[in-house]
This record gives C-alpha cells, sequence and structure tokens, in this order.
C-alpha cells in the first residue's frame, strides 16, 4: 500500500553485536485518509486501521560488515468508509498482508562486532555509512473483484543509502536517501496500473540517555509515484512531508518497549494519516 513506501525507520543502520537475535511483536493504528487507491471513484474517504506486526531480526556478517536480516509479517484488519459516486459505501477487512524482507549492511565505520567490541563502539560512536535493500512480497489478500485490499498485488524494492553522524557520544544525527521501485499490477480493478518510483529522503535526531533507551525525532520528504491505468497517466505525484517521533525504553535486560507517531505535515497527494505504534521486542540470546 501506500503507507509502506512511506516508513519512518530511526536506528536502521545502528550495529548490534554478532548473532544478536531479536522478536518484535506489536500493533500500530492508523486513522484518516489512507488505505485507498486515488484513481478508484471513492470521495469522503475515512479510514481506521489496526496492524499487527510480527518480526525477526538477526545481525549477520556480510563481507566483514555488521549487517542485519529482518522478515516482517502484518496482519491488517479495520475499515474504510467513503462515497462510490453518491453512494455511502463500507469496506471491513481483516487478513494477512504483504511479507517484506530486509537486508541491511553497513559498508563503513561498523564492522561486525563481538559483544566487547560492541560496548566499546557504543561509548565512542563513530561515523557510519550503510545501504540497505528491502522486499516487498505479494502474499497478502487480494481480491481482484474488490476496490480496497490488504494486499498490494505486485512486487516492491526499496533500495537505501544511509548514514550516521556522531555529533556527541549520545546525540546522533541519522540522513538517508532512497528508492522505492514498484512492479505492475495487471488485475486492479479499474485496469491494470503501472507506479513511478517514489523518492525519498529522511533525517532522525537521536538522543540516547543510557544503555537501550533512546528517542528521535523523524522527519521524511517523498517524491514522485505518478500511476498510469489502462494506459492513462494520472495527476498524482506526491509531494508529502511526514514528521513523527519514537521512543524505546528497556527492561528487564533482555525486553523493550517502542512508541512511536507519525502525521502527515505536508500532503500534496496521497496519504494523509496519524499513526501511533506500540511494540515490544525481546532479544533472544
Amino acid at each position: 500500500r501506500s503507507t509502506s513506501a512511506q516508513e519512518l525507520t530511526p536506528r536502521l543502520y545502528w550495529p548490534s553485536p554478532k548473532g544478536t537475535k531479536v522478536l518484535v511483536t506489536g500493533v500500530s493504528h492508523v486513522s484518516g485518509d489512507v488505505f485507498f487507491d486515488r484513481n478508484v471513484p471513492l470521495y469522503g474517504v475515512e479510514s481506521d486501521i489496526n496492524v499487527g506486526i510480527l518480526a525477526y531480526l538477526q545481525t549477520i556478517e556480510l563481507w566483514g560488515r555488521s549487517s542485519n536480516f529482518l522478515v516482517e509479517l502484518p496482519y491488517s484488519w479495520g475499515n474504510t468508509t467513503g462515497f462510490v459516486g453518491e453512494t455511502p459505501a463500507r469496506s471491513d477487512f481483516s487478513d494477512f498482508g504483504d511479507l517484506r524482507f530486509t537486508v541491511t549492511a553497513n559498508l563503513l565505520g561498523a564492522p561486525s562486532m563481538t559483544l566487547e567490541e560492541f560496548l566499546e563502539f557504543r561509548a565512542a560512536p563513530r561515523p557510519i555509512i550503510g545501504a540497505s535493500l528491502k522486499l516487498v512480497a505479494p502474499t497478502g489478500q487480494y481480491d481482484s473483484d474488490r476496490l480496497i485490499n490488504v494486499g498490494a498485488n505486485r512486487w516492491a524494492t526499496r533500495l537505501q543509502l544511509g548514514s550516521v553522524v556522531p555529533l556527541t557520544p549520545t546525540w546522533l544525527l541519522e540522513l538517508e536517501g532512497g528508492v522505492w521501485f514498484f512492479g505492475d499490477d495487471d488485475e486492479f480493478l479499474p485496469g491494470a496500473r503501472e507506479q513511478d518510483p517514489v523518492y525519498s529522503v529522511q533525517a532522525n535526531l537521536v538522543k540516547r540517555f543510557r544503555p537501550g533507551l533512546w528517542a528521535s525525532l523523524d522527519l521524511t520528504y517523498f517524491d514522485g509515484g505518478r500511476q498510469t491505468i489502462e494506459g492513462v497517466e494520472l495527476d498524482d505525484v506526491q509531494h508529502n512531508v511526514k514528521l513523527g517521533g519514537t521512543l524505546v525504553v528497556p527492561f528487564a535486560g533482555r525486553h523493550a518497549i517502542k512508541i512511536g507517531y507519525a502525521n502527515g505535515v505536508v500532503t500534496s497527494y496521497g496519504t494523509d494519516f496519524d499513526q501511533f505504534l506500540l511494540t515490544y521486542q525481546v532479544l533472544l540470546n
């Protein structure tokens, strides 16, 4: 969906000790003008969407560098109301979304580290340059006879470069730039759909209070994404700004709670929403 291309992801390139394994569960609540495609005949749309999150992250070594592999499985339920022409309409949905796989590699500044080496790095962080590849597979629920679906019925790939710049030992500035590429959806109800790439830049200002306890202010800008339906090019280019914040609180040694919020500050086209996020993560080793 369009919201998947507009993620706020602080600490994406912060390293972890070799062999780290983390299990994440949680829920996200999104409300507003979301989860539908602007080229279908829906007007006055309001949505309330909940997304259950199950994810697994493992730190791996790629070419001697600190790297991560992440797999995510979302489950969405909620409703969308609006008008088809002048007729009121409502859609309720509940099903699994598209599987997501992400590989992140730190190219400079963060080699693969033992726990002792990581503790030294955390005390005196160095600049980092990293890259990531995210793949979204069309595994989610999709019915070609419905205007609104949980799954996107197309492949999507994000390529991203990022950096972590230590301003002080406890203040970090993260800068990221990326691009989403989308496959075609030949079963889209109004007609076969193509979409141009969506480009993004993101900045996160991170404050580390103590090990595991941190907060960030997150800002991102998205541009592009023009769609073509049945050969007709739409006037739907996005020029959107999202602002958010994140807080992570550790407890009982291996456990942590993450709280997040994001809002569309400027939305020229696409989704305009309020998003709340609450997740629980546990270190497995």
